[in-house]
């Protein structure tokens, strides 16, 4: 008999305990209810209450989801277009998600199918097509807006589909496929501009590469040329230069100045033409010579004799060294006036190149 009091009286402590605690977890807030009459808030954990007389009520605070369904809209342009979004809240009050609203989810369906249904009725189609973020961002303002007397705080909103009718779909299709085809021939003709410029760019630049190349071997070979004829004429002016000034530098006396006029119309004299020019002067150089150096027609050319007349040989000889020092002066302006027509030869065909 003992024993079955034992047990009863354990029975009644386990349902009474039941009946007496209540467990809140973590992502839970408890709504405690005196005779139907809110008392407080308990937080996550284990609580004590009086059976019968007070009850707990659970409120889950996590974010959740809510779908709003499918709907038909009319945009600015009388085109319809089926809609459907996703609501994502997440509860901040618990006593007002309890006791402000009745069915907090169906009351938010339908104050988004309402907004929803506004805000794309101020747009035209292809604007409420392009525009899903500028839609998300009002909806989530008003819904947030609203729901926030219900202790509820929208945290995101997003359309997942606007769905427009089969006509203006088969219409859109077309559009498209007019576009890119539009854009294909647009690059088209692009590269084909593109690839004509470039080739005659290439063209013009070998050309001119080509032209310049040419104008530069002529100017090297006219160079070439232009240094041939001044060097060949500085060499022979530098010979005549040369030998009249090393019979200046030598002082020839009257004896050498004397023989060297005989041997120049020696050479002068031979020859096999019949009639012989002469320069002016020259008949004045023979006799000088002749009659310094005792040369007769027909004996050629005698000894040497010491007892001619000094004073007459010294004239001879001061006429002998005027006449080549003339001779010197007109040889240097020849090799002066040589350089010079070769100099101008030179820039002369250097211009015609």
């Amino acid at each position: 008999m003992s024993t079955i009091i034992i047990l009863a009286a354990i029975a009644f402590v386990l349902v009474f305990g039941s009946w007496a605690t209540t467990l809140v977890r973590q992502y839970q807030k408890g709504l405690l209810e005196t005779f139907g009459k809110y008392s407080r808030t308990y937080g996550p954990g284990l609580h004590f209450i009086f059976p019968f007389v007070q009850k707990v009520r659970k409120i889950d605070m996590r974010e959740k989801t809510l779908d709003v369904p499918r709907q038909d809209v009319i945009t600015k342009d009388n085109a319809t277009a089926t809609v459907d979004a996703i609501v994502y809240y997440k509860p901040t009050d618990a006593k007002k998600v309890e006791y402000e609203v009745e069915d907090f989810e169906s009351a938010a369906v339908r104050l988004a199918q309402t907004n929803l249904r506004s805000e794309i009725g101020e747009m035209d189609l292809d604007q409420s097509l392009s525009s899903r973020e500028k839609i998300n961002s009002k909806l989530l303002n008003t819904l947030d807006q609203e729901t926030d007397k219900w202790g509820v705080r929208v945290t995101k909103v997003e359309i997942r589909e606007i769905t427009p009718p089969e006509d203006v779909k088969d219409a859109m299709a077309q559009q498209l496929k007019a576009e890119r085809t539009r854009r294909a021939e647009v690059l088209k003709a692009e590269g084909s501009k593109k690839a004509a410029i470039l080739k005659a760019e290439g063209g013009k630049r070998a050309a001119v590469l080509e032209a310049e190349g040419e104008a530069n071997a002529r100017r090297k070979r006219a160079d070439a040329k232009r240094y041939e004829y001044i060097t060949e004429a500085e060499g022979e002016a530098n010979a005549i230069q040369g030998v009249f000034g090393a019979y200046h530098a030598g002082k020839p006396n009257k004896q050498i100045l004397t023989l060297k006029a005989y041997e120049a119309m020696k050479k002068l004299a031979d020859g096999r033409a019949s009639k012989l020019i002469v320069p002016s002067g020259t008949a004045d150089v023979l006799g000088a010579v002749s009659s310094i150096m005792g040369i007769s027609k027909e004996d050629g050319f005698p000894d040497y004799e010491e007892d001619f007349e000094e004073e007459e040989g010294k004239g001879l000889v001061e006429g002998l060294s005027e006449k080549a020092e003339e001779a010197r002066t007109q040889f240097e302006k020849r090799a002066e006036e040589i350089k010079k027509r070769a100099e101008k030869r030179a820039e002369e065909e250097l211009e015609g190149d």
